[in-house]
């Protein structure tokens, strides 16, 4: 008997945080019936009930947000893949002109060693 009665001290406790947390507009009704009129089992289904309904705005704002945040998202996806478009675009420029510089050398190599045949030639 001694338990129950700490457990009521406990809850009224936790209750007056709950309120103290809570918009005023709150039913006082709750803190009336802790007297002792309502059942064990009736006021843990009643925080049960604060729980749910706390959570359930939880969940409304969490969406609230994520339909908020969703065209910036969006608009963030676009423009990583037209980035990603660019950058391939410039890998296969970056890419042709190496080969040009490779064949314009190899080219430059051959010119040179021409001439220096020639210049070796007597006259």
């Amino acid at each position: 008997m001694a338990r129950q009665g700490w457990d009521e001290y406990e809850f009224a406790l936790e209750l007056n945080q709950f309120k103290s947390h809570n918009p005023p507009d709150m039913s006082e009704e709750t803190t009336e019936n802790i007297s002792g009129t309502r059942s064990f089992e009736e006021r843990i289904l009643a925080r049960l009930d604060s729980i749910d309904a706390r959570l359930q705005v939880l969940e409304e704002q969490s969406e609230r947000r994520a339909l908020e945040t969703k065209p910036i998202w969006e608009r963030a996806l676009a423009e990583i893949l037209e980035l990603r478009e660019s950058v391939d675009n410039i890998e296969r420029k970056i890419d042709v002109l190496s080969r040009d510089m490779i064949q314009l050398r190899a080219d430059q190599a051959r010119v040179e060693n021409r001439i220096d045949k020639l210049e070796s030639k007597p006259a």
